[in-house]
């Protein structure tokens, strides 16, 4: 990293000390919820998803298929635990956008969790994509601001490569159409302009999400593994309905692919011998 970033740019986004140390720590966070809640242990489970949009795990504790996680240490945010062959996936709802995104994900990793996955309603920035589909991304155009306080400034940040194939081989059976790609990355929804889709759909960007750049940045600076997929369910010249993600089932089946690809990266569950080819791991 460049540790003279603030001497080559005036824009306070652009100069952050990337090599200082941070004075505030999701670690000091987590102590201070320890201790007002009197909290024995601040464990998390090894595979946790940041399920955006919220409205799945409404669902999944409203038909009792889901418990509160009372060790999560977090003033911002519930945990909920979806049992999967008698073993937790912890689920948090609706941390969008970057800066929330990434705030939850540093404490989970602070707590022990070994793989974090994203799951992310999106809007269609390439023609070609069907509606609805699944994006599992590769990289994501920075468009956002937290990720520049973790990496020097560049065009986009690629994902950690190792979660890829897993999720595709566990979302590839599941029906839906997978593609993998790039994706693009905003701060501002309301704010994506028809020039914006057109350039980046001629680069070969696939969809237009909130969270993926920002979660990229800290897993290339933490080391860590974290993966972000991608629900297209909407365009701007989509004729059909409009964010519809299906049933309460194919939620499940979603959370529970990805949970199985987190354990198979963490070292938990055995490798799949029906990895897709590499050809299929290309955009």
């Amino acid at each position: 990293m460049n540790s003279d970033v603030g001497e080559k740019h005036d824009v306070p986004l652009l100069r952050h000390p990337l090599d200082a140390e941070s004075a505030f720590t999701p670690q000091a966070l987590i102590e201070a919820v320890r201790a007002e809640r009197g909290m024995t242990s601040v464990t998390v489970p090894e595979v946790c998803v940041l399920e955006f949009d919220g409205d799945l795990t409404d669902r999944l504790v409203q038909s009792n298929a889901v418990e509160p996680w009372k060790t999560w240490a977090c003033f911002h945010t519930p945990m909920f635990a979806l049992q999967v062959n008698g073993r937790p996936c912890g689920i948090v709802p609706r941390a969008i956008g970057g800066p929330f995104a990434v705030l939850v994900a540093e404490q989970l990793l602070a707590c022990g969790a070994k793989v974090i996955v994203g799951l992310t309603s999106a809007g269609r920035v390439s023609p070609q994509l069907p509606i609805p589909s699944l994006v599992v991304a590769t990289a994501a155009i920075r468009d956002e601001g937290t990720s520049y306080h973790y990496l020097p400034p560049a065009n986009s940040v690629e994902a950690p490569t190792k979660l890829i194939p897993y999720l595709l081989a566990e979302l590839g059976p599941l029906g839906l159409p997978v593609h993998c790609g790039m994706v693009w990355t905003t701060d501002a929804p309301y704010r994506e302009t028809a020039q914006e889709l057109k350039m980046y759909s001629g680069q070969g960007v696939l969809a237009v999400e909130m969270q993926a750049a920002s979660l990229f940045a800290l897993a290339t600076m933490r080391n860590a593994t974290i993966g972000v997929v991608a629900h297209v369910t909407n365009a701007i010249d989509h004729t059909g309905e409009p964010f519809d993600k299906g049933p309460e089932t194919d939620g499940i089946r979603i959370l529970k692919a990805l949970y199985h690809a987190g354990l198979a990266v963490a070292g938990s569950a055995p490798k799949r011998s029906w990895l897709p080819p590499r050809s299929a791991l290309e955009p």
